[in-house]
């Protein structure tokens, strides 16, 4: 990976995750725009749904490690692509292996707590495969720098 297509997957990482607590476990969840958020409830909301998760891994072979998550929902023609930058977000996968669940929501919402989406992944082996995947990755950056 070039200097320059490092800097374009920099510009495009999305930097608004967190986890909250639910069940004694920790959920991550991606914070979207207020607006993203609510159009994607307006078409969803009420009805029965389902969301295909897909976590495309994209690594340099140096130690960084990109994610792009992306669901796509059964109702309303609804793609959502989110890249994650593994190296500052380790944690989010991992909870996402453990849990097997994704919350969405918006900068407005009192995270674990009001206007949460949740997501179920349909394939939980997918995220625990990922995580296997981003941590022989991140392994090459930190041998790297001992």
């Amino acid at each position: 990976m070039s200097n320059d297509e490092m800097k374009k997957l920099l510009k495009k990482v999305h930097a608004e995750i967190t986890s909250f607590d639910y069940n004694n476990s920790k959920v991550p969840c991606i914070i979207l725009s207020e607006e993203r958020y609510l159009e994607i409830m307006k078409k969803v909301a009420g009805n029965p749904i389902s969301v295909d998760t897909n976590l495309n891994i994209f690594q340099d072979g140096l130690g960084h490690v990109f994610v792009e998550v992306v669901l796509t929902f059964s109702l309303g023609g609804i793609t959502e692509q989110i890249l994650l930058n593994a190296n500052k977000s380790l944690d989010f996968f991992e909870s996402l292996a453990k849990t097997s669940m994704l919350a969405l929501s918006s900068p407005r919402s009192e995270v674990g707590k009001e206007n949460i989406f949740m997501i179920q992944l349909p394939k939980p082996e997918k995220a625990v495969n990922a995580l296997k995947i981003i941590k022989k990755g991140l392994r090459i950056e930190t041998h790297s720098h001992k």
